[in-house]
């Protein structure tokens, strides 16, 4: 369904147009002066150049052609020539009801909707997950609802970096470990245990300890490089090894996001790309792009119109070894071949911008993509500590992500406790619902680009611009449902106050914010959205007699409106990635 704005664009065309003037002078905005009117027209100021007339002559013209209309309660000129509009208390509840049946609520689908690849997460395997994760995680998630509930078809990808050195300098370590395993004996010919030979806990030790290690240890490092090389040549008992270290891995990973209400669709990494990449070196180079720079392959990216350099992407070092770009370049490869997508959407911290630039244009002048599938990349800011530096421990390291969120959890459950908000079965679902609520409405209020500054009392109030305070408006509403009754088929009426006008009016924005959402990538308009609405329903409780009307009717209409905002409260949240509890 239109938008209100744009029908009341529509009346204002006609009304210009009927006065003999250039419709497209009619643009209707939302009123910067909300005590005088709630939309405004200032096209009679625009006019006035063009006609050689009076702004206020115009506009008086276009008042009389606008005549009585139903969609206006009021509609005035005023000097020097503003259209001032309040909308109709009928209309605006005919409306609503239109809105409170309509799919979505009115909002459009996706009139260019595909086929979107989100590459989001990009843990690496035998490492714990950190605060850096947090963003790429949340923000994707958010992301992925977004473009399924306008109909898009998203296939969301986490990318495990589970590939390269790494897994070399674990294995090496191992040996020197558990020298017993048969995976390192060359003439062990049975079948490999099948349970893994170490646990989450001991493999997140072992890979820092042998990093560190190759920096001093010139031995180490070679057999590192050498066990690499093995394992990428396909030698059983490297492949067998890391095939553990693979399960032991994406089993922490798949719990630690959970705990994060965050879900992939596809579990593939850079080693799944491995194969691809001769056919992607064989089409770069029979389009003659390559050139060799100082006994490496490149790609010269730099276009006419940059206004910086852009530095050469580099596919083949000179060693031979390949790099994340030919890793990237060969999984979009793999995507074309298994989901044909027309949309890449890459979400990582917002340093990898080049990066991205530079493989999105070998991607195009490679023909590895049609000429028509957009590849964007969302780099988000950094999430710092409260005193607005890069968040560490106490002792200077990086924070894991399940700390991080134990921290919130055990912040808010003494809340929960100390205020004696729900009984203690209910306690764990409660805490849990609503410390997700502040950690991701926290993060998602932000401009996906911008760094913010995590504080966890602030992110956990139950007061101001919070998740917390969302969830316990939608929760507040909950209540006086389950008190009034059998309310869902009840029809949204006239507004009786002022303040079930604004949260009326308020309502009505709900499409426009999400198509705005799906438009730009950011979820943190429909958080700006939801306070909005939030506030408007608190405000209209407050002023307003609702359980204790004695009205029925009027009562009625209380409800139905309070009812709609619930839903679409409980709508909005959904897209962001969390629920809201019974009670709070």
């Amino acid at each position: 369904m239109k938008t209100l704005l744009e029908m009341i664009t529509i009346e204002m065309k006609e009304a210009f147009k009927a006065a003999g003037y250039d419709e497209e002078l009619a643009r209707v905005t939302l009123s910067n002066r909300p005590d005088l009117c709630e939309y405004q027209c200032n096209g009679a100021l625009a006019a006035a150049k063009q006609y050689h007339k009076a702004p206020i002559q115009i506009a008086n013209a276009v008042l009389d052609a606008l005549g009585e209309n139903e969609l206006f309660s009021s509609a005035e000129a005023v000097m020097p020539g503003f259209l001032n509009l309040k909308i109709s208390e009928d209309y605006l509840a005919s409306y609503l009801r239109e809105m409170a049946q309509a799919p979505h609520y009115g909002a459009q689908d996706d009139p260019a909707a595909c086929t979107i690849v989100l590459d989001y997460g990009g843990p690496n395997v035998a490492k714990p997950l950190h605060v850096g994760h947090l963003r790429s995680a949340i923000i994707g998630e958010s992301l992925k609802r977004i473009y399924r509930f306008f109909g898009n078809h998203v296939i969301g990808d986490i990318h495990l970096g589970d590939w390269g050195l790494q897994m070399g300098l674990i294995m090496a370590q191992l040996q020197d470990e558990k020298p017993g395993l048969p995976y390192f004996n060359p003439d062990y010919t049975g079948e490999y245990p099948a349970e893994a030979p170490f646990t989450i806990s001991e493999l997140e030790r072992i890979y820092p300890a042998a990093s560190a290690r190759s920096k001093e240890d010139e031995a180490f490092a070679a057999r590192a490089h050498e066990e690499t090389f093995r394992l990428q040549h396909g030698e059983r008992g490297e492949r067998a090894l890391w095939q553990h270290i693979l399960r032991v891995s994406v089993e922490d990973l798949k719990r630690n996001y959970d705990n994060l209400g965050v879900s992939f669709d596809v579990w593939l990494g850079e080693s799944d790309a491995q194969k691809y990449i001769p056919q992607m070196l064989e089409t770069v180079k029979s389009k003659g792009l390559c050139v060799e720079s100082e006994g490496a392959l490149v790609v010269p990216v730099q276009e006419e119109a940059d206004a910086k350099e852009v530095p050469p992407c580099i596919l083949v070092k000179s060693d031979g070894a390949t790099l994340y770009a030919t890793t990237d370049l060969a999984t979009i490869v793999q995507r074309e071949q298994d989901y044909h997508p027309q949309k890449y959407m890459y979400l990582t911290d917002k340093r990898q911008n080049l990066h991205f630039e530079q493989v999105f244009r070998v991607a195009k002048k490679a023909g590895l993509v049609g000429a028509d599938t957009q590849l964007g990349h969302i780099g988000f800011g950094t999430m710092n500590g409260k005193d607005g530096k890069p968040f560490k421990t106490r002792d200077g390291g990086v924070l894991r992500l399940e700390t991080l969120i134990a921290d919130m959890t055990a912040f808010v459950r003494a809340k929960v406790v100390e205020n004696r908000i729900v009984d203690a079965s209910e306690v764990d679902d409660t805490t849990a619902k609503i410390a997700l609520a502040a950690l991701k409405y926290g993060d998602l209020s932000n401009q996906p680009t911008k760094d913010y500054n995590f504080d966890l009392e602030r992110f956990a109030a139950f007061e101001g611009n919070t998740g917390p305070y969302i969830l316990y408006t939608i929760v507040r509403i909950k209540s006086i449902l389950s008190r009034y009754g059998a309310w869902e088929s009840l029809p949204i009426q006239e507004p009786a106050n002022d303040y079930a006008k604004d949260l009326m009016l308020s309502v009505t924005k709900l499409g426009p914010t999400l198509e705005q959402a799906l438009k730009t990538s950011s979820p943190n308009l429909i958080c700006a959205y939801i306070y909005e609405l939030a506030g408007c329903v608190n405000k209209f409780y407050h002023e307003t007699r609702i359980l204790s009307e004695e009205d029925t009717r009027l009562q009625a209409g209380y409800i139905a409106l309070i009812g709609l905002a619930k839903n679409i409260l409980e709508s909005c949240i959904d897209l962001l990635g969390f629920s809201a509890p019974e009670k709070m």
